[in-house]
């Protein structure tokens, strides 16, 4: 008599789990609401709340999965205006690293920051800065001795000497003020490329010249804008975020292919761009 034994396999099956979509619009809701230079935000803040009661109902639906829907989704209780909301901010944002090392760990500095200074404590990278009414930016609190400037790199997050440069740009004036005075878009334009970058009175950066180019987008003025986004790249050839804005400006003109070059572009400047390879992954699939 022979005993057979036989083994039973069991097949381990891994199922994708898709980032929630509805996720991705509402953040980019929250951050389209904040592309624009004069912003009103007793209207922003209606929808911030609105867009925080619809995200805790996910949460309690077990909606948000992956490293991305906890990103997407602290970026929204980063933008309450209470102690539960900043709590939850640095909440999701802990689950996303943890889900994803790879994640921008920027967001989880700004939510900390956010947290100490709704509870009233100093801030400790120095993502937070303040302006009332007509008076100049400042930066909120900081206790610069808890954080050294090695673990802010980490963080993404300027450093103490990077973040004085940041203000001293942030009070200069904004090109959209020009429009009163140039009114077309193509005179401003033709300032940009006669004034020296640095010294001018204008904020000429390319986060200062993005803005006004999202500005003119949230206007409908969409091939406006595209002329900005050109000569953002032209100036800044080395910045990936110039490429990315001058793709979302060209898919929205319906110049797909174009649009797609540019957020390659934008990949290939910075890898970790993970909205880029986002976008192109739908722009591939359509």
């Amino acid at each position: 008599m022979f005993a057979c034994k036989f083994e039973r396999k069991t097949e381990t099956i891994s199922i994708a789990v898709k980032d929630n979509e509805e996720l991705k619009a509402i953040y980019e809701k929250d951050q389209a609401d904040r592309k624009t230079e004069n912003i009103d935000w007793l209207v922003v803040s209606k929808r911030d709340g609105l867009r925080q009661i619809r995200v805790s109902e996910l949460i309690d639906s077990n909606k948000v999965n992956t490293s991305l829907d906890f990103y997407n989704t602290a970026m929204i209780f980063q933008h309450g205006n209470d102690t539960i909301a900043s709590g939850m901010a640095v909440k999701l944002m802990r689950k996303a690293i943890e889900l994803d090392s790879t994640t921008n760990k920027w967001l989880l500095a700004a939510a900390i920051d956010r947290d100490l200074m709704r509870k009233g404590k100093p801030q400790i990278y120095g993502t937070q800065y303040r302006k009332m009414g007509d008076e100049f930016w400042k930066i909120y609190n900081l206790d610069s001795t808890k954080v050294s400037d090695k673990e802010r790199i980490e963080y993404n997050v300027e450093t103490l000497a990077e973040q004085k440069d940041k203000l001293r740009i942030m009070n200069k004036k904004k090109l959209s003020e020009l429009l009163a005075s140039l009114k077309k878009v193509d005179k401003i334009i033709d300032f940009i490329k006669n004034e020296n970058l640095t010294k001018s009175a204008y904020d000429l950066t390319e986060n200062g010249i993005n803005n006004f180019g999202y500005l003119l987008m949230s206007q409908k003025k969409n091939e406006e804008a595209l002329k900005i986004f050109e000569l953002n790249i032209k100036l800044y050839p080395k910045a990936y975020n110039t490429y990315d804005s001058y793709g979302e400006c060209l898919v929205k003109l319906g110049k797909i292919q174009e649009g797609k070059k540019a957020y390659e572009k934008s990949l290939e400047l910075n890898p970790d761009n993970k909205e880029a390879e986002r976008i192109l992954e739908e722009i591939r699939r359509k």
